[in-house]
């Protein structure tokens, strides 16, 4: 990718003008048609995961992983962004909340990718993956509407680099901008955080982008753990997966709390590359 292709795409992150507009109805022989032809499966790299999706992140939808610290939330999103890009789907947007993007992964990652390749061949794939990842650091949910607007102006005009499309989307985590402003009985916060989910979920089904959040566990009622951000926030993932530590440093299990296709309760294990 070129870098006057790179300095364009920053460039037309503009704020958002463009009023919002009704969208047509559709039959559902048409919805029928756009899932088949449209909605792939972006792969996460780690089959268990992949495997209990049906093929790993659906485009068109918000993703969401939960689990307690260290239980491999972000390894799955380094993980997703590499695979993605090596495989040639398309550009990843990688927001980055709390300092957890890691180029060192990335590169752990292609070489497991590539392990018979010479070293000067590895680093020329390491370099066309890593060019075509934007990672922006995010530390408040300010920043994160107002990016999120910036983003959805951008595919309104339909940017393309070098060929490549968006097509995943990464907050990692949303519940480190959204927790810090909803507690208490300020409604403000709360509003940001429907904003925030209206403008995932309109970003992942108007331009057909897989979208890929994380979110950390609270403390429920009898000592038990539970997702961040409420009852409020449950509604805005399609697909809701928790991480559990499994056997081993790398490996983990991972439980489906919610899916718009099959019941929840169905788990998978899943092992991180070293």
């Amino acid at each position: 990718m070129m870098d006057t292709e790179k300095e364009d795409f920053k460039s037309r992150l503009a704020p958002d003008v463009t009023p919002n507009r009704q969208l047509p109805w559709l039959t559902g022989i048409e919805l029928l048609s756009d899932t088949n032809q449209n909605k792939h499966f972006l792969p996460t790299g780690l089959e268990g995961i992949d495997a209990l999706l049906g093929g790993g992140l659906r485009q068109g939808q918000v993703t969401e992983i939960v689990g307690p610290s260290s239980s491999g939330k972000t390894q799955v999103c380094l993980s997703s962004a590499t695979h993605v890009v090596d495989r040639n789907f398309g550009m990843v947007l990688y927001l980055d909340t709390s300092n957890s993007f890691s180029p060192f992964r990335i590169s752990c990652f292609v070489n497991q990718l590539h392990p018979s390749l010479p070293k000067e061949l590895k680093e020329t794939s390491l370099q066309t993956i890593m060019s075509n990842i934007y990672c922006q650091s995010v530390f408040d949910i300010f920043a994160l509407l107002d990016l999120l607007h910036h983003v959805e102006t951008t595919l309104k005009h339909t940017v393309k680099l070098g060929g490549s499309k968006l097509c995943l989307l990464i907050v990692d985590s949303v519940s480190s901008v959204i927790a810090p402003v909803i507690g208490g009985k300020n409604s403000q916060g709360w509003c940001m955080m429907a904003s925030v989910g209206v403008l995932l979920k309109r970003i992942a089904y108007e331009h057909n982008i897989a979208v890929l959040v994380t979110n950390h566990m609270v403390g429920g009622e009898n000592g038990t753990l539970k997702p961040a951000l409420g009852e409020s926030w449950k509604g805005i993932p399609h697909i809701r997966l928790l991480l559990s530590h499994g056997t081993g440093n790398n490996r983990g299990t991972t439980t489906v709390l919610k899916h718009t296709l099959m019941a929840s309760g169905r788990t998978a294990n899943f092992v991180i590359g070293n």
